[in-house]
């Protein structure tokens, strides 16, 4: 370290150089509502973004939020780089967090209900509902619905149920007597989970090409069935959001699956954090729901609507309009590839890399069943975090262990809302034969490696797949990712290596190829920048570009502050958190932070380090943050050859950087704001023109 970067470092620790975590988590969430305002978004696709928004600042409350209220009841002092006092900080996210959803709801009703009515998609609200129609909802109701309601009235022998996490809830206000001559003034219901929340009518009553009701309107129309004799004063909606962060002292458990289950069962059940109630809800009614749920006035949403916005996803899944949506695209698949029906003999030819969504996830997928059903196969690894209740991979894994291959799977039990998917994976795969490990105690295995054994003559040989994303076919499918397979010795061997680590606990082994977290990966890191400072102060050719999808590890931004005070160009796509500052004069001046959000969800990790003109260009499984880098196994992997290095250059970084339409640069005081557009092509646009299909 130079005496330069010494001098600088006292200087790095104001706080007012950093961007607190959760706030610039709101501003993520603010761009991609953006996508669905904006009038340039399919119609169908701006309601899809919306309910994303929803879904998204759900979880937000469900963890972040819940974790900084557990913070100020029990006293505990964070040391974030912002400075910002946790008490302050909570009422700076109700604030920005009510903005969002009046913003959402504002998009809601008064563009995107009216913009689908005149595409003949129509939303009826009650009033809006003929006889025809609203007989056969009354049908429906009796049917579907009345039959699964249990509706609970409040008395001191009926005192207010648990509430289970972010599901419909009614209150009713009555009047008159129940069937034992009590006087009951108020009832509670809530809407199973089984019912859908959009319910649409039969072409026979129909008067629009697609008609939706609400199912909160349903029971609030024939709410009183249940109520026999008695009048109906009010029926209001409302949702409780909980606590859902589980709470397992991995080195206490004496099985992790069984802890986890047992948590699993607690999750709806945490303390409550959020309280949203409609609109038309008397105010002595919120007053009494946030009591209930032990809430202060600034956890109270009042939404002009459903409760639960992210619900309506399933429209765009009932409507069949190619106008509405994006236009459709057939993923591509490297030339190399076709007329060969042997991945195997590819890869002793060259290295593959896939780039999705524009290229097929199949290969890949087909490589594994090729290796489950080849007699010459004798062992496949693979590391799961996330992927689908019915994966095509799970199969053949399964068939690859029931036909006597060694099977080793490394799930990760800990993947935030897939634990029980997980669980449930982990169990098929046992009973299948195949060996599953749970990972590391206190470290979750995210990388994503498949390791296969061959056996080719009197040698033994090995393959490896390595991605930037989960093993799952059907994000593979809008989440921008790059996965490389190769034959490559350094890189096979380094895999094995971390395998064998992830499954025995040895001390780890040193690498030839790979970074690995939590080892070499972030030292290396800054190792890497410093390099790039102190070619800079030199003289010599020296730039940082990367892509990743949060940035907030103190040293690492430390680090990229002291680059850019000595002349690094660092250029950085960061498409949710970032809690560094650019452009702050003699501090920040040479880092430029954009965020690119549009029709895929940017998801891949790519590294570029100048090195005076001896450039190291990796992909990772790991954003640059405390967990991806300090409390992950995570892994690392240069890109080697001139071919692949300048597809990974192109596609990763460069396309990104001359992005001006679906950019957002973000500025120093936190601030996001896109450039007028300039080049009418996006990043996203003109890779799907390189690598899709026509």
């Amino acid at each position: 370290m130079t005496g330069s970067q010494d001098a600088s470092l006292a200087d790095l620790d104001d706080p007012g150089l950093y961007i607190n975590r959760e706030l610039s988590q709101l501003a993520f969430i603010r761009r991609v509502l953006a996508v669905a305002e904006s009038g340039a978004t399919p119609l169908l696709e701006r309601l899809r973004f919306l309910c994303i928004t929803a879904s998204v600042l759900d979880e937000f409350y469900e963890i972040r939020v819940a974790g900084l209220k557990q913070q100020i009841l029990h006293g505990w002092h964070s040391r974030r780089p912002d400075g910002i006092p946790a008490r302050e900080l909570q009422r700076l996210i109700s604030c920005e967090s009510k903005e969002i959803v009046l913003r959402q709801y504002s998009l809601l009703n008064d563009v995107l209900i009216p913009a689908l009515a005149k595409e003949e998609i129509c939303i009826l609200r009650r009033p809006e509902w003929n006889e025809d129609q609203k007989a056969w909802l009354k049908d429906y109701f009796d049917r579907e619905i009345y039959p699964i309601l249990t509706p609970q009235s409040l008395d001191p022998a009926h005192p207010f149920p648990r509430v289970v996490n972010k599901i419909l809830n009614f209150y009713i206000q009555l009047d008159g007597k129940d069937g034992f001559g009590r006087a009951i003034s108020s009832a509670v219901l809530h809407a199973p989970r089984s019912l859908p929340r959009v319910i649409r009518l039969p072409e026979e009553v129909s008067t629009h090409a697609d008609d939706f009701v609400f199912l909160s309107s349903i029971i609030h129309e024939f709410v009183g069935e249940l109520f026999p004799g008695m009048r109906i004063r009010g029926c209001h909606q409302y949702r409780v959001t909980r606590n859902s962060d589980l709470l397992v002292e991995d080195e206490e458990a004496e099985d992790l699956r069984l802890a986890l289950e047992g948590e699993l069962l607690a999750r709806n059940w945490g303390s409550a954090v959020r309280l949203e109630c409609a609109d038309l809800t008397p105010g002595e009614v919120s007053t009494f729901l946030l009591s209930k749920f032990q809430l202060e006035k600034e956890d109270l949403f009042v939404v002009k609507g459903p409760v639960n916005l992210s619900r309506l996803s399933t429209i765009p899944d009932l409507v069949d309009r190619a106008d509405l949506v994006f236009p459709t695209f057939h993923p591509g698949v490297p030339k190399a590839l076709l007329g060969h029906g042997d991945l195997f003999e590819v890869l002793r030819e060259q290295d593959l890399l896939l780039h999705h969504p524009y290229q097929s996830f199949l290969p890949f997928v087909e490589w594994v069943q090729q290796a489950a059903r080849d007699p010459q196969v004798l062992l496949i690894k693979q590391t799961l975090y996330r992927t689908e209740k019915n994966s095509p991979l799970i199969e053949a894994l399964i068939q690859a262990a029931r036909a006597g291959k060694e099977v080793t799977v490394v799930i990760e039990l800990r993947a935030r809302f897939d634990e029980q998917t997980n669980i449930d994976l982990a169990e098929r795969l046992q009973e299948a034969g195949a060996y599953v490990s749970y990972g590391i105690v206190g470290y979750k295995a995210h990388a994503k490696m498949t390791l296969i054994v061959r056996k080719e003559g009197d040698l033994l040989k090995r393959y490896v797949h390595l991605g930037t994303g989960n093993y799952h076919s059907s994000n593979a499918k809008s989440y921008s990712d790059f996965g490389l397979m190769t034959a490559d010795t350094r890189i096979c061997g380094d895999v094995h290596k971390v395998f064998q680590q992830l499954t025995s606990l040895g001390k780890p082994r040193k690498l030839k190829a790979l970074l690995q977290s939590p080892f070499t990966l972030h030292e290396s890191l800054l190792a890497f920048i410093d390099k790039e400072t102190e070619n800079a102060l030199e003289g010599k050719p020296a730039r940082i570009l990367a892509k990743v999808n949060a940035l907030s590890e103190n040293r690492i931004m430390k680090a990229l502050y002291r680059a850019s005070q000595a002349g690094v160009e660092v250029r950085l796509i960061v498409r949710g958190i970032c809690c560094l500052r650019p452009g702050i004069p003699g501090i920040s001046e040479n880092i430029e932070v954009r965020s690119i959000v549009g029709r895929f969800l940017e998801h891949h990790r790519v590294y570029y380090f100048e090195n005076a003109g001896a450039p190291r260009l990796y992909c990772s499984s790991a954003d640059w943050m405390d967990r991806n880098l300090l409390r992950r196994v995570e892994t690392c992997f240069p890109i080697q050859g001139k071919k692949q290095f300048r597809r990974v250059f192109w596609e990763g970084l460069d396309v990104y950087l001359e992005d001006e339409e679906l950019a957002w640069i973000l500025d120093a005081d936190g601030m996001y704001a896109q450039r007028p557009v300039q080049s009418g092509t996006s990043s996203q646009d003109r890779l799907l023109e390189a690598l899709a299909e026509e």
